[in-house]
């Protein structure tokens, strides 16, 4: 299975799940994650989403696109971006858990989040644009500002995790040891307050608005 999903006492996770190829996006994956984030129901109050194996994401399933017509890459990319699009609709607080490489993809996967916990192992990088594609233009430059996503996206350098936090990419940077420590911290505070006032909090803020 290209995605893990388990919901216990309020607390979904979507864990990614291609280990042996550093969890790249194919096409399973972006209808998997979408098929995840719409399942979340109303019992779930705080969704987390994590990775197996070293990495984060390393990106798109390069190896998939081989032999594909210029449709079917258009269709995966389409697929992908409805994947990113369905972790950020979701009407509960979600967390990005970036404990390895979050490459292209994975960037976009976090950065449609709530906001990331991360450990010193974690890195950014969005490649795309120096290898003759285009990704990450949307979320990225709303988050880090328009010349920090520029630089990123036309060097293709990558961002280590003390400079995703000061830059306000990774709200919390934490060592391993002491990561599950600190989630459930988080989890015990959203989990305890008000489901609806989180949800009318998040909405306000993505939108901009007072309620």
């Amino acid at each position: 299975m290209t995605i893990l999903v388990g919901v216990r006492d309020g607390l979904g996770t979507i864990t990614l799940n291609r280990p042996e190829s550093r969890n790249a996006l194919n096409l399973a994956m972006c209808e998997a994650l979408i098929a995840a984030a719409q399942g979340m129901d109303d019992a779930v109050r705080l969704v987390l989403v994590r990775a197996n194996g070293p990495a984060f994401c390393a990106g798109a399933d390069l190896k998939e696109r081989q032999g594909m017509g210029e449709a079917q890459v258009r269709e995966r990319r389409m697929k992908a971006f409805a994947a990113y699009a369905a972790l950020e609709a979701l009407p509960m607080p979600a967390i990005a858990v970036v404990e390895g490489a979050a490459v292209g993809s994975g960037c976009e996967i976090a950065a449609a989040c709530d906001f990331i916990v991360a450990t010193p192992q974690a890195s950014f990088r969005v490649p795309e644009a120096i290898r003759g594609t285009v990704g990450a233009t949307q979320r990225l430059p709303r988050i880090l500002g328009k010349r920090l996503a520029k630089d990123l996206m036309f060097t293709g350098r990558t961002l280590g995790a003390d400079e995703a936090e000061r830059h306000g990419l990774v709200a919390r940077l934490v060592p391993a040891e002491k990561l599950e420590a600190v989630l459930a911290e988080i989890g015990k505070a959203i989990l305890g307050a008000p489901a609806q006032a989180l949800r009318l909090a998040k909405r306000a803020i993505d939108r901009g608005v007072e309620l």
